[in-house]
């Protein structure tokens, strides 16, 4: 038999709307990631938005357990159409989340976005007056917790840190050498110990220092409209007063290494200062830190945690 064209339906099949599902059930997450999408990052900093890379994670719930799947296209065309706009904002961000429940109408009750980016900002060298670009880790996680949005921002800091144990070693070890040198000798004259001192001999032993990273979380208002992330790098950074550096001439590697023998630090130390910037910041409602040193003296590394009043979701590891 002929079949007409005429007794073809023009409407293409939608099986999320209509089809069953093999099993019925609910399911608490159901969405995509891994969405790669440039869109404009307003920062209370700077005027300009920045512009970053970032992969997306988009989630709703699927709370009808008869219903075949959720409508994932309408979750892609909505991020789309965030990141073709003039600059997006907390605001703008966590907006989202009601266009994720309004388009899953009788489907879905909860939403999820989050967005993970390389910050990319330039940074001033020590003394040389030269500038360089670096990238932060960082992240924006929004989701509606007790019918309420709640945003989360999160950065990774690179940083040095120098033993105190190991300084303290170290200077003994230079006080041996030094009692070796001249301890035969009544007086001693300043110029034979700046020589002793400017030598290989003099410094008979160096402190070991490690790269290390500040891991940290907080919560803000979903309603601003700019993010905090330059502030809350350069208070980071204020903090532990030795980040890694871009561009690097001989002065600048010299502040580098006096900056790091004049803030010797334990994890303990460093996890106390970003503790105390943060406890400092109006716009932190809460917060989550982890600092890792990621020793140069052992196999294995020193971890440090703290928390202001979301200890209980997260674990040490």
């Amino acid at each position: 038999m002929k079949v007409s064209e005429t007794s073809l339906s023009p409407l293409m099949p939608d099986v999320a709307e209509a089809g069953k599902p093999v099993q019925k059930g609910t399911l608490d997450w159901v969405g995509m990631s891994g969405i790669s999408l440039p869109f404009p990052l307003r920062d209370a900093q700077v005027d300009t938005p920045l512009l970053v890379q970032a992969k997306l994670n988009t989630f709703v719930s699927l709370d009808d357990p008869n219903a075949k799947g959720i409508h994932m296209s309408r979750l892609y065309l909505s991020v789309e159409q965030m990141a073709k706009s003039g600059g997006v904002s907390p605001l703008e961000f966590t907006r989202q989340l009601d266009t994720f429940i309004e388009t899953h109408q009788g489907l879905s009750s909860r939403a999820s976005l989050a967005a993970e980016f390389d910050l990319v900002t330039l940074r001033a060298s020590l003394k040389s007056g030269n500038e360089g670009h670096k990238a932060y880790p960082a992240a924006i996680r929004a989701s509606y917790k007790d019918g309420k949005p709640t945003l989360e921002l999160e950065v990774n800091v690179p940083y040095s840190s120098t033993c105190p144990c190991s300084a303290a070693l170290a200077r003994q070890i230079i006080q041996q050498g030094f009692a070796a040198k001249f301890g035969a000798e009544g007086q001693v004259s300043v110029d034979d110990v700046l020589a002793f001192l400017g030598s290989e001999e003099g410094i008979g032993a160096t402190p070991h220092s490690q790269r290390s990273n500040a891991r940290v979380k907080i919560q803000i208002d979903p309603t601003l409209h700019a993010f905090p992330f330059l502030s809350l790098i350069d208070a980071i950074e204020a903090a532990l007063k030795t980040p890694v550096q871009t561009a690097v001439k001989r002065e600048d590697e010299q502040e580098f290494a006096r900056l790091n023998g004049q803030n010797l630090m334990f994890c303990e130390d460093a996890a106390r200062r970003v503790t105390a910037v943060l406890n400092q910041q109006s716009w932190v409602r809460d917060f989550w830190l982890r600092v890792d040193h990621f020793e140069s003296l052992h196999a294995h590394d020193a971890v440090a945690i703290n928390s202001k009043g979301v200890a209980d979701g997260y674990q040490p590891w």
